[in-house]
């Protein structure tokens, strides 16, 4: 049996009344089309299932349509929401995802470095497992690289982080707002740079924060401590979700009622710890899948020739759930 025959751009263009010039450049986002023209060419193109022709493409623009993302956040807790946010930019334009873990490796990133560029993407997102900065990935790059989550330490690079800043300051004034006026941080370990961003951001607003760990073993201890202190706290802000819930429990254990006695909020919105809490926790979220649609925009943009230098700041949200809401 001979196999149906697929549809071309000719077929495409036929069918959408318009020249192959004018359909191509449609379908690739390219010159200068009416919008009605651009969804008729690819309303056509869906009728037909018409599939461009990959090595005819990337031969006629001098692009691969790949990009390249390299991570060493392995177990993907902030790296695979900010893969998804990416994609849904990325595959729009049909640019696949080529993901490389370097596993906080400096020789195996060079590596993966080295392959993707062999590979000729158009470009790459760099990102990693805590937010902060990190030295270029390289110098003098053939292909334009986005720092996503994580910061470059050169100004002159394109990062875009989340505004852990803003995000924990939310916090407080939605505590404040419900008429919270003696809060607390809770944190984590004082020398990481999100407990440092997020605690300096509470200044003047909260008592002194409590650093410690990214742990429910923490914030169970937080609680004893502040519970032994017998102080007359109504709020406690924590640095993340992890302590926000060992916190609530202990708290509870004790016999205060959160939130009626105690209200808690948490950071990072992680739905397996927030939603399961009892209560469960007001949460900061970082907003990852969009900081990933934003990172993928701006790499399109770079390759396309208008490249946004500098540190660029994702606003964050506020989602309420009962460990604030009585």
């Amino acid at each position: 049996m001979s196999r149906p025959r697929l549809a071309t751009i000719r077929d495409v263009a036929a069918l959408a009344g318009v020249s192959v010039g004018t359909a191509s450049k449609a379908l690739n986002g390219r010159g200068s089309l009416r919008a009605e023209t651009v969804a008729r060419v690819r309303e056509a193109a869906g009728q037909l299932d018409f599939r461009p022709n990959q090595a005819a493409r990337s031969l006629h623009s001098d692009r691969t349509y790949t990009v390249g993302m390299i991570t060493t956040d392995t177990i993907g807790r902030f790296s695979i929401p900010l893969l998804i946010g990416a994609e849904d930019i990325l595959g729009a334009g049909q640019v696949s995802v080529l993901l490389c873990d370097a596993r906080d490796d400096p020789i195996r990133e060079r590596h993966h470095l080295r392959v993707l560029l062999s590979r000729r993407v158009d470009g790459i997102i760099v990102t990693g497992r805590r937010a902060g900065t990190r030295a270029p990935i390289g110098v003098d790059l053939p292909v334009p690289v986005v720092y996503a989550f994580i910061s470059s330490t050169d100004p002159a690079d394109c990062s875009i982080v989340p505004d852990e800043a803003g995000g924990i300051r939310l916090a407080a004034a939605h505590l404040r707002s419900a008429g919270r006026t003696r809060l607390v941080h809770v944190t984590g370990p004082e020398h990481h740079h999100s407990a440092q961003v997020r605690a300096a951001a509470l200044t003047g607003l909260v008592a002194a924060p409590m650093f410690g760990e990214w742990s429910e073993a923490w914030g169970r201890r937080a609680a004893g401590l502040l519970l032994a202190r017998d102080l007359d706290l109504d709020g406690v802000v924590c640095g993340n979700d992890q302590i926000a819930r060992g916190l609530a429990e202990a708290l509870r254990e004790a016999g205060r009622d959160v939130p009626g006695d105690v209200a808690v909020t948490g950071f990072d919105n992680w739905d397996v710890i927030a939603e399961a809490s009892r209560p469960p926790l007001t949460s900061v979220d970082m907003d990852l899948d969009g900081l990933g649609r934003t990172a993928a925009g701006l790499l399109l943009a770079a390759i396309d020739g208008s490249p946004a230098p500098g540190r660029h700041p994702h606003p964050a949200r506020l989602v309420i759930r009962d460990s604030t809401v009585a």
